[in-house]
């Protein structure tokens, strides 16, 4: 393993590590700060590459959460019509400055229902990692025949990370995010399921910083989550780094799509 050195090549400490992780801008959902101190598995489906194919034939589109817009603005060929919403301020400004040169309006919304969009407006929606999804306005803003297309986080994802900040969590809290549950409740609202895949993903951390920088950016693996509330556990888990090499945890995700009969 590769350890986190200062100039001179000896080993960072704890506290040069989480005053940097801590300084870290955590605005949108780019995560190159942590190359070279962590890594994860992708999911062998290339959720980026499958949703550019369907936005290429698609001729209103939807994204919904779409952080700070970096995986939309990635598309090759976007439809005549492209919308994205998202709720926290800071993504909605970069997600601004990243799609509207791309001609993608982006809409300020809370992640809450309704859509504020009007019954059948698009015949694809999209999300990558929503929050929650309210597959009621789903199925309304979907034209019949369109689709919905999203890769989603699942069960118990990074627990190995979050139990050692939380303890053990209990088993209603392990089973939320199942995939199966999602399959039902697109199902309820009158949705027909096409595909279902799921995955399960080695992540490593290479020093506290990174795990630091993590939980201040995806802030509800760890609520509340602050420098001084979680020292202790922060120490500790530098502690097993350099003593044992990288932390393991294992990120679980699934695809998702489905479509509205027509």
């Amino acid at each position: 393993m590769a350890t986190e050195t200062g100039d001179r090549g000896t080993p960072r400490g704890f506290g040069e590590l989480l005053t940097e992780a801590a300084a870290a801008p955590v605005e949108g959902w780019d995560f190159s700060w942590l190359e070279g101190r962590a890594s994860e598995e992708r999911p062998p489906w290339g959720y980026a590459r499958m949703m550019g194919e369907r936005m290429a034939r698609a001729s209103a589109a939807l994204d919904v959460q779409t952080g700070g817009g970096e995986v939309l603005a990635g598309v090759r060929t976007l439809p005549p019509l492209a919308v994205a919403t998202e709720a926290w301020p800071p993504n909605v400004a970069r997600a601004t400055r990243l799609l509207h040169p791309r001609g993608v309006a982006v809409v300020a919304d809370p992640d809450e229902p309704p859509l504020p969009f009007g019954d059948e407006a698009f015949d694809l929606v999209v999300s990558r990692h929503p929050v929650t999804t309210w597959w009621e306005e789903i199925a309304r803003v979907l034209r019949p025949g369109g689709r919905y297309f999203s890769q989603q986080v699942g069960p118990a994802s990074m627990f190995e990370l979050v139990e050692h900040f939380l303890g053990r969590q209990p088993a209603e809290v392990r089973a939320r995010r199942d995939p199966e549950a999602a399959r039902a409740a697109a199902e309820a609202a009158g949705l027909e399921v096409i595909d279902l895949r799921t995955a399960r993903l080695r992540a490593e951390f290479h020093d506290v910083g990174a795990v630091c920088y993590l939980l201040r950016k995806v802030i509800w693996l760890v609520p509340g989550f602050t420098v001084d509330r979680y020292r202790a556990e922060l120490r500790a888990l530098h502690d097993h780094i350099r003593a044992h090499g990288p932390f393991v945890a294992h990120a679980t995700r699934f695809l998702i799509e489905a479509r509205k009969p027509g």
